[in-house]
C-alpha cells in the first residue's frame, strides 16, 4: 500500500500529545496510545468503555526496542524469527526498569506484545520513540474493526484521527502464546496452533478459558454484533439471517456466506464484515451452520461462541 507521509506525520503528532488514535494493521484497527503515557493508556481504556482487569496489546517495531521492556527467552527468538512482524503475541515477563504504564498491565508484571506487519503501522513505529498500546479498535464486547469506516461507525469524532491502511488482510485478531513457562496458547487467532508447534518442536497446549483474566481477548462476551446468535443451527427462522461457511446453490436474502467454496482462511477474514453487515439490516438474530473445527475454523468458532453470550447477558 502506498504510504502518506501527511498522515504518518499527523499521527505522530497527536500521539506525543497523549491522544489516541485509531491504526491499521494486519488483523484489525487498533485503538492506540502512547504505552509509556498512563494519560493516554486511561483514554484507551475510557474510549473502548474496557473492563480495567483486561490488559492491552502493546504494538513494537522490532525485537531490538522491546529489549528495552522485557525479558526474552529462546521460545519467542524461534517464533520471532519466523512469524514476525506478523498475527502473533507474545505474553513475556516485564523488566523492573520498563516505563510501561502499569494501567496497561493490571499492575502484573508480564507485557502483551506483538510486531504489527502492516506497512502503514510500521513507518509510525519507526518515527516513534515509545511504542503502541493498541486493543481493537471497537466498544468492549463488540465486533472489531476490519476497515476505517468500521472505526468511524463505532466512535464518530470521539476519536481525534483515524489513520487509513486500507482493510486489515487478515481480518481476525493475532493468535496469543504465553511464553512465560511452557507455552500455551491464550487465545486463538491469526496464526494457526500446528505451525506455532511446528516451529518450537513441541507441544502446546490451550488455554482460552482461563479463570483469571491474564491477557488481552479472554472475556467470557466479545466479538458480539449486538445480536443473539444461535450455533448450529438447523432450522431458519423467517426474521433471522442465516450465516454460512460456503455459497449455497440455492440462495435467500437472509443468507450470508462467508467464502465461496469454503475456504476457512477467508471465511475468517470476512467474519467481522459480514457480522456488522447483518447487523445493519436489522434482523432478530444470527443463525449459524456447523463450522469445521479444524484450523481458522477453530477460531471461527471462538469468536461465535463468546459473541453468543450476548443472549446470556441481555436475557
Amino acid at each position: 500500500m502506498k504510504i502518506n507521509l501527511a498522515n504518518i506525520k499527523k499521527a505522530k503528532k497527536l500521539l506525543y500529545k497523549r491522544e489516541c488514535i485509531a491504526i491499521p494493521t494486519e488483523t484489525v484497527y487498533g485503538l492506540a496510545g502512547n504505552a509509556y503515557s498512563d494519560q493516554a493508556c486511561q483514554k484507551i481504556y475510557k474510549l473502548k468503555k474496557r473492563p480495567k482487569n483486561n490488559p492491552l496489546i502493546v504494538h513494537y517495531l522490532n525485537i531490538q526496542r522491546l529489549k528495552k521492556d522485557c525479558h526474552l527467552n529462546n521460545d519467542f527468538i524461534k517464533l520471532y524469527k519466523k512469524f514476525c512482524p506478523g498475527p502473533l503475541t507474545f505474553i513475556l515477563n516485564l523488566k523492573k526498569s520498563s516505563k510501561i504504564s502499569k494501567i496497561i498491565t493490571n499492575k502484573k508484571n508480564t507485557l502483551a506484545v506483538r510486531f504489527p506487519r502492516h506497512s502503514v503501522t510500521r513507518r509510525l513505529l519507526k518515527i516513534l520513540e515509545f511504542p503502541l498500546a493498541a486493543p481493537s479498535a471497537n466498544p468492549s464486547s463488540r465486533v472489531s474493526a476490519v476497515t476505517s469506516n468500521h472505526v468511524k461507525e463505532d466512535f464518530g469524532k470521539k476519536i481525534k484521527y483515524v489513520l487509513e491502511g486500507g482493510r486489515s488482510s487478515i481480518g481476525v485478531e493475532s493468535t496469543i502464546v504465553d511464553l512465560r513457562e511452557k507455552p500455551k496458547i491464550l487465545r486463538l487467532g491469526g496464526l494457526n496452533v500446528s505451525t506455532i508447534q511446528k516451529i518450537l518442536g513441541k507441544k502446546i497446549t490451550i488455554n482460552n478459558k482461563p479463570s483469571k483474566i491474564v491477557s488481552p481477548g479472554q472475556l467470557k462476551v466479545h466479538y458480539s454484533p449486538g445480536l443473539p446468535i444461535r450455533l448450529n443451527a438447523k432450522n431458519i427462522r423467517k426474521d433471522e439471517a442465516y450465516l454460512l461457511i460456503r455459497k449455497k446453490k440455492v440462495s435467500k436474502p437472509n443468507y450470508y456466506f462467508l467464502s465461496q467454496q469454503g475456504n476457512l482462511k477467508e471465511a475468517a477474514k470476512n467474519l467481522y464484515s459480514t457480522l456488522r453487515k447483518i447487523k445493519k439490516k436489522k434482523y432478530s438474530s444470527i443463525a449459524v451452520c456447523k463450522i469445521p473445527d479444524r484450523g481458522y475454523g477453530k477460531t471461527i468458532n471462538d469468536r461465535l461462541l463468546r459473541a453468543s453470550r450476548f443472549n446470556e447477558k441481555t436475557t
